[in-house]
């Protein structure tokens, strides 16, 4: 069960919720962003989950600031796209989660990051400015798309991508241009396209009557909570 936990960026307070592993042994901390809509139902039970299952410190990690949630999609999207035009305060954003988890007591001060959509972009940006301490991350329907450049080896993060093959948002040109983007940074990085699939596939709530583009897909989430279940094996051993 997460519990709410407060931490700083410069002069603003963020909000997240934290689930911590049974017993008193250190572990990894992994901070969780959310989509859209912010810290949530989605996200705090990825974060119980991480944490139960896993064994990991996991943090649902409040990238508006606040606590803020938007009171609806066209809101959201103005968030992001605020966001997406300050890609060094996101940075800043998300590496103040890092360094809360890092602190924490039950942290061993290996990090890790995962994101769902918004949340994926996130991630991608963490390990595109080399985030320090920042070992592995792991996007789950994230947008792919970034105006940073990255030049060989600036990605020290090994990292897995989660992908729709149909999703309409992170279209065929966008994921070219990211693997073509990986392939010329040398990145560690595997990607897994799971065809038939769209957008939001790990988020229940989501049954495409919103929209087409945003659909639960069950078999697509049990893979891919596997693969970063790997994923992070392999990395933290």
């Amino acid at each position: 069960m997460t519990q709410p936990f407060a931490y700083p960026d410069a002069t603003v307070t963020c909000h997240g919720d934290l689930a911590v592993p049974a017993g008193s042994a250190r572990a990894p901390g992994i901070a969780v962003f959310a989509n859209i809509g912010g810290v949530g139902d989605h996200t705090r039970r990825w974060a119980d989950r991480i944490a139960d299952e896993l064994g990991y410190l996991a943090l649902a990690a409040d990238t508006y600031g606040e606590g803020a949630v938007p009171d609806g999609f066209p809101q959201g999207m103005a968030w992001i796209e605020t966001w997406r035009k300050d890609t060094p305060g996101l940075v800043a954003r998300g590496r103040a989660a890092l360094t809360a988890l890092a602190a924490h007591p039950r942290c061993d001060g290996r990090l890790a990051a995962i994101g769902f959509c918004f949340g994926g972009a996130v991630v991608l940006e963490l390990a595109r400015a080399g985030t320090p301490g920042m070992a592995a991350g792991v996007s789950f329907h994230g947008a792919l798309q970034t105006t940073t450049r990255v030049g060989l080896g600036g990605i020290p993060a090994k990292l897995l991508v989660c992908h729709g093959a149909e999703d309409p948002l992170v279209d065929y040109a966008a994921l070219t241009a990211f693997l073509a983007e990986m392939r010329d940074a040398d990145a560690d990085c595997q990607t897994l396209a799971f065809s038939g699939v769209v957008h939001a596939f790990t988020n229940a709530a989501q049954d495409g009557s919103m929209s087409p583009a945003l659909k639960f897909n069950a078999a697509a989430d049990r893979r891919s909570w596997r693969a970063m279940a790997a994923h992070f094996a392999e990395v933290f051993g």
